[in-house]
Formats: C-alpha cells, structure tokens, sequence
C-alpha cells in the first residue's frame, strides 16, 4: 500500500474529537457514581435521539468498517441483509419487547430470566454474556481497529491495541452508561460523516475527473454485475465458493442455501435467534433502552436507530463495492488470501483517495465506532459482573457505593482480558466479520429460543428452559467439530446462519417437549410482568402527541423504505 500521512488539519480534526469527546464524557458523567441506577443505567433519563444515537454507535464498531466493507467486495450487496433485516427485530422491539420490558423494571436480563425461571437460568446467561462480551464483541473490535492502526502507521498490533483500549475504554469506567450514551450521540455522527465521505470519493474515483457521482454509481453497479472483463474473471473464479449454482450475482440480497453468510432460507430463524438476541437480550445493546425516560423515548430511539440502519449500508457495504469495481484483482488471488486482502478495504480506500487535511475525519470515524462498541460493552459487562453475580451471589447486602465501585474495577479487568485476547484474533485467520457473526450464530440460539417461548407461553419452565439451553450448546458444539473433522460434511451445513436456525428450532422443540413432560411452572413465575397478557399490555400507549412526531409515522415509514430495498435488490431489477 502506498504511505500514509497525516497533515497539520489532519492533526486538528482529530485532536478536536477526542477533545469534544472528553468534554461530552464528562459532562454527561459528572455525579453518576453516586447510585447504581445513575451508574448502570443513567438514571433512567435519556432522551429518545440519545438513546436511538447510542444503541446505533454501539452496534457499528470496527467489524463493520474494517470487516463489513471487506465482506462486500468478497460477497456484494447480499451483506446489506446483515442491517436491513433488523426491520423485523426493531418493529418486535418497539411493539412488543420495549412496553413489556420496562413494565418490569429489571436492570439486566439475566436479572429477569432469574424471575421467569431460575436462579441457574440467570447464572448461565450472565456467564455466557460476559464470555461472549468479551470474545466476540471486545477482542474482535480491539483487534480490527489495532490491524487499521498497524496498516496505516506500522505500529505494531499489540502497541494499536493496548492503546485503543485504554483510550477507548475510559468514559464507560468513569461515568458508566450516562457518560456511554452521549458520547455515543457525538461519535455516531462523525462516523457517519466519515463513512460517507468514503462513499462519495469512491465513487467520483470510479466516475472520473469528467464524470459525476451518479455515473460512478451506475459504473460500480456494472462492474458488480461480473458480466465482463477482470470482473467477471473475478466472480467466476472462486464460484464454487460463492454458491451451488453455475453463476452468482453480486446484486442480490437473496443467496442459495450454500452461500457463506447469507443464506436466505434460514433468514427467519436466523432474525428470532441472532436478531432477538443481539437486539433484546444483549445487555450492551438493550441498556440503553432500559435507561430511557418513558415508552416514548425508548420506542422513538430505536425508530431512529432503524432510518440509520436503512442508510448504513452506504458506509459499509457500497466502500466495498466501489472497491471491487476499482480493484478486481483482489478476488483473482488463491480464496484464503482474498478474505484477509479485502479486510485492507477501508484502509486502503483511506490511503488511495482521501486527500490530506480529510484523514483526521476518517480516522476520527474509525476510532468513533471503536470506542463506542468498547464503551458500551465495559459498562453492560461490569453491569452484568456487579448486579447479577456479586450483588446476587456474594455481597446481596451490598451499599450503592459498593456496587459502584465493584463496576469499576470489574470494568478494568474485562478491558486487560480483552486486550490480550484481541492480540490472537489473527491468529485464526479468515475474514473478521465473518468470526464475529459465526460466534453471535453460536452464542444466541438457546437463549433467544427459551426468552421468546418463556415470555410466549405460561407452560414453559425451568426445567424445558435449561434442558434447552444445554442441549442447544452442545448442538452448536458438535456441528463445529463434525464439519472440522468430516471432509464429507454436507456443505448447506457449512454457513454459519444455517447452524444457527437448525439450532434455534431444537431448542425451542427441546425446550417445549421439556416443560410438557415436567410439572407447570410456579404462579410467581408466570405473572402478567414475566408473560405477555394481551388484554393488560399497553401497546399503544405513550406513541406521541402529533402526527409528525408520533412513533407510528416514522415507524411506518421505516417499513416502507425497507420493502422498497428488499424488492429492489431482489435479483430480479439488476
């Protein structure tokens, strides 16, 4: 790749965010230590846009700039469907999972699968939070954001590491989920400020001196088409791992029952698994909800978080693109170095396009959407560490102050065993998005399937819940070890959303024949606060005052946009 330089506007831009950002963080932080509800959830005070602007900034992190863009110019448009499904998860959050879930008024998951089901429920899921917080979510983020640091000024990967940690992590030690979310609300918009300033540069490089945006787009879809030239050579090369058939289009969110990450046939499973499991039971991401003033401000955030979602894959997945239209060489190497080269996207269009005195913004963005996800992680897992196993486990008569120091220091070890985990990340090789999104396939099944069943159905108990919830495990585990060991292994099982549904509904048949076998759960765990009741639950309340600033407006709307996406990229316009 050519030098990489930055200039003294480069300097400016870049030092006047992490200044703006330290400001916000401690404004926003100042006197949260003093209860663990400011703490833990900012005092359950945020307004809608922070909360929409958090639970996005949490979401994008270095996966999805580094990995995400990567993925496209491998795969194409089909890695939208990673965003634009999430249609599905918000609506089911904001109708349904938001009114039931403050009407709780839990502070945790965990602490509410405890009330549903059982201690033993709630221990598991607490343990399996913290270990996939910190293996998929921190480790992946740390490592992306230390290989961009490492490409563009050859620092070495643990130096880019340690030193994005530190960085990144302080505001979520400091003033807990308060100081998190309105950082996030400032870093959301230089990201993506940033990301389309990628776009837009990317596709006047393709158009030309002469040519404009438009025709760089036009010119990105063609040559995406793969119908001729290095192109076509390109698609036609590692055809038979892109797909079953004898031809594979890079313009179509729709994919056969092979492809690597987005097989369309397990995409329903995959949202009531994966979707409700990173949307609703993730603590990072569903803690800022929990925090929000009232129904409004929590619904409205996530109608917010869902108009980002529509015009994410503009930043994430056309780079990729453009990139392939620029540069198809990249698919023509050997398939195990193509994955690893296309992950060099973002910086690479970084170092070719963007003109000195812009790298700051760029590099502000990419640390923004680092920061962010590592914020929110800390904070969800020192949350989960205090409340659901110190408090609960150890010291239940423990002092506010207490609680909020154990956060503390908790949050502190999590980031140094992140940090030296995100450091081995390579050595596993393959693509980052790709090993983010096969761990979410791995981790969410059993819990997402014995959440929806348990808050669904009264007859569900403790005992379906656990037997489901070992069961599914060892399910995922055995597929793993059966494709690594059994060359003959058929290859539908291969993508990583295919395991996830064939997990999904083994767990929920486990799960259902369990608790019909054993004795009906206690009426204390089946109450209107732990189960739907149709008749009692206030959907419709609380959706705003006006036509223009009413959730159903801005919510229908976000539906239509995204079946106008779903058709257009169906296969079938390009």
């Amino acid at each position: 790749m050519p030098s990489f330089s930055l200039d003294f506007w480069d300097y400016v831009v870049f030092a006047g965010f992490f200044v703006m950002l330290g400001m916000i963080g401690f404004w926003a932080g100042r006197g949260e230590q003093a209860s663990s509800q400011d703490y833990f959830l900012a005092g359950r005070k945020l307004p809608w846009y922070v909360v929409g602007g958090s639970f996005i900034a949490s979401n994008i992190s270095s996966e999805h700039f580094i990995g995400m863009i990567g993925s496209a110019v491998v795969f194409g448009v089909c890695v939208s469907l990673m965003e634009w499904a999430n249609v599905v998860t918000f609506s089911l959050l904001i109708w349904f999972f938001i009114p039931f879930l403050l009407a709780t008024k839990v502070f945790t998951i965990p602490e509410f699968l405890e009330k549903r089901f059982s201690l033993s429920i709630r221990q598991m899921f607490a343990f399996v939070t913290v270990l996939s917080n910190v293996v998929a979510f921190l480790a992946t983020v740390l490592y992306g954001g230390g290989l961009a640091l490492q490409s563009l000024f050859g620092w070495s990967l643990w130096f880019s590491i340690i030193t994005l940690g530190i960085v990144a992590g302080v505001w979520a030690i400091y003033g807990g989920l308060s100081s998190v979310a309105w950082t996030d609300l400032f870093t959301v918009v230089v990201m993506i400020l940033g990301g389309v300033l990628v776009s837009v540069l990317g596709l006047q490089a393709l158009a030309g001196a002469e040519g404009s945006i438009w025709d760089g787009f036009t010119l990105m879809l063609e040559r995406n088409q793969g119908k001729e030239g290095q192109w076509a050579e390109a698609v036609n090369r590692h055809l038979t791992h892109l797909t079953n058939g004898d031809s594979y289009n890079r313009l179509s969110l729709y994919q056969g029952v092979t492809h690597p990450i987005t097989p369309t046939i397990s995409l329903i499973p995959l949202l009531l698994s994966v979707g409700v499991w990173y949307n609703v039971l993730n603590q990072f991401m569903i803690q800022r909800v929990l925090g929000a003033k009232d129904e409004y401000h929590a619904r409205m955030g996530i109608v917010l978080a869902g108009w980002v979602k529509v015009f994410f894959p503009l930043i994430s997945v056309l780079p990729g693109m453009v990139l392939f239209a620029l540069h198809p060489e990249i698919m023509l190497r050997p398939w195990d170095e193509v994955k690893p080269a296309a992950d060099q996207g973002y910086v690479s269009l970084i170092q070719t396009l963007i003109p000195a005195g812009l790298r700051g913004l760029l590099l502000a963005a990419l640390f923004g959407a680092i920061q962010s996800t590592i914020n929110s992680v800390l904070n969800s897992t020192s949350t989960i560490l205090t409340l659901d196993i110190y408090k609960r486990l150890l010291v239940p008569e423990a002092s506010d102050k207490q609680l909020v120091r154990v956060g503390v220091i908790s949050s502190i070890v999590v980031l140094a065993i992140a940090i030296t985990l995100g450091g081995f990340v390579g050595e596993i090789g393959g693509s980052l998005f790709e090993y983010a999104q096969s761990l979410y396939a791995f981790f969410a099944p059993p819990f997402a399937a014995v959440f929806l069943l348990g808050i669904l159905w009264r007859r569900i108990n403790s005992a379906g819940a656990l037997s489901a919830i070992c069961i599914g495990f060892a399910s995922g585990i055995l597929m793993k070890l059966y494709l690594h060991f059994d060359p003959s292994a058929p290859a539908w099982l291969s993508p990583y959303w295919n395991q996830a549904a064939i997990n999904w509904l083994l767990c929920v048949a486990v799960c259902i024949g369990v608790s019909l076998a054993t004795a009906p759960p206690r009426a204390d765990q089946i109450t209107d606060q732990l189960t739907f009741n149709w008749s009692r639950l206030n959907l419709f309340n609380n959706l705003g005052d006006h036509w223009y600033t009413s959730v159903v407006t801005w919510w229908g709307l976000f539906v239509v946009v995204m079946a106008a996406l779903f058709i257009t990229f169906s296969g079938v316009v390009f």
